[in-house]
């Protein structure tokens, strides 16, 4: 049991230890308590401690987050995708280790870190806030499995909400106008249009992916561009995946395979590596849809990764269901594909109605 004395400063001044013995019932102390009663306390919260297996020294709270920061920046380097890794080390470099670096584990209160977040609301966007203190949030979540801390003070911080953006839908019509506007791509926008591949999963085929007899494209790899450098790897989702065609897409996939090896490229960039995504004003892509606005004025501005949501809306409008569009796209969760898409089921909610109001019609008569 904890044991408490009074000792004197050498101000002169009466304050109280705790005498205790930790869980490897080596003896140890706590000195500094003002009141004897806030020295009861502390001794019958170690107890309660001990007993509930939640212990922890408090000599490890003053290891500091920078400590801790970079070897858990670097264990996630083994298992992340190179995209989000980089993600994870600028939103440490720039906003978590200036603010937290030098400050010791035990210092961290959550009040803190919510005047942090809100202070980095006010300057960043939500998406780079909810990187940051993710990443925070995780370190804490090692010091806490390592029993360096007896709890987390950043889990529960409130976070600012994501505006959800607006997906843009081209109609079939205005899909076609795109593609014969975007020259030898062609075959590219309505792969992306009408397929709903991600844009590094496109530009990641080779010849022997396309399967012209079934009528699909079997997708192995990612070609994602981070920084000036392209990095090959698994599929977001971590599953290969196969995408049924209709046979005007594989017919212009057709015309773009022809002459090339099996392990070639589809789309070779001018140096012979993965094509970037066309990003810039003055890409392919912006001059396409620069020329479709020239002649509709309602044609709007869509992004190579937007095609994949007019891939979706055709699905949809010919017939898919919620698993077939999951499958397609390679979301993780039905659930994911209704939470993106969900302006595109809301006829399903007027059918159901229009079926069940029949039904009752149907069964009065009887």
């Amino acid at each position: 049991m904890a044991t408490i004395e009074k000792y004197q400063t050498a101000g002169g001044a009466t304050l109280y230890m705790v005498r205790y013995r930790k869980p490897d019932n080596k003896q140890t102390m706590k000195r500094g308590f003002a009141t004897k009663r806030d020295a009861q306390m502390f001794a019958a919260s170690v107890e309660v401690a001990k007993a509930r297996g939640e212990y922890v020294a408090p000599s490890l709270g003053r290891v500091s987050v920078a400590e801790l920061g970079g070897a858990w920046l670097a264990r996630q380097r083994g298992h992340m995708k190179p995209s989000g890794w980089r993600s994870y080390e600028s939103a440490w470099r720039v906003h978590v280790e200036p603010r937290w670096g030098t400050t010791a584990l035990a210092d961290v209160r959550y009040s803190d870190v919510a005047a942090w977040v809100a202070q980095l609301s006010a300057r960043r966007g939500p998406v780079i806030v909810e990187t940051a203190a993710s990443v925070l949030r995780r370190i804490l979540d090692d010091a806490v499995a390592d029993r360096l801390l007896a709890s987390n003070p950043a889990r529960g911080v409130k976070l600012p909400k994501r505006a959800r953006r607006q997906n843009v839908y081209l109609t079939a019509q205005q899909l076609h106008a795109l593609a014969d506007e975007a020259g030898r791509y062609r075959p590219l926008v309505l792969l992306l249009g009408v397929g709903g591949l991600r844009w590094g999963e496109a530009a990641a085929l080779r010849v022997g992916d396309v399967d012209f007899l079934r009528r699909r494209v079997h997708l192995h790899r990612n070609a994602v561009v981070i920084g000036r450098e392209v990095h090959v790897g698994s599929l977001k989702s971590g599953k290969n995946r196969s995408v049924a065609l209709p046979g005007f897409v594989t017919d212009a996939l057709a015309q773009t395979c022809d002459g090339k090896g099996r392990d070639e490229v589809l789309w070779p960039s001018a140096t012979g590596g993965y094509l970037a995504p066309p990003s810039s004003r003055n890409s392919w892509l912006s001059g396409a849809v620069a020329r479709c606005q020239a002649a509709d004025p309602t044609f709007p501005r869509i992004t190579a990764h937007a095609l994949r949501h007019t891939a979706a809306s055709l699905a949809i409008s010919a017939g898919a269901n919620v698993k077939v569009v999951q499958r397609m796209l390679g979301h993780a969760s039905a659930a994911m594909t209704l939470d993106v898409y969900a302006d595109l089921f809301d006829s399903d909610l007027d059918a159901v109605a229009d079926r069940l109001d029949t039904l009752h019609r149907q069964a009065r008569k009887r």
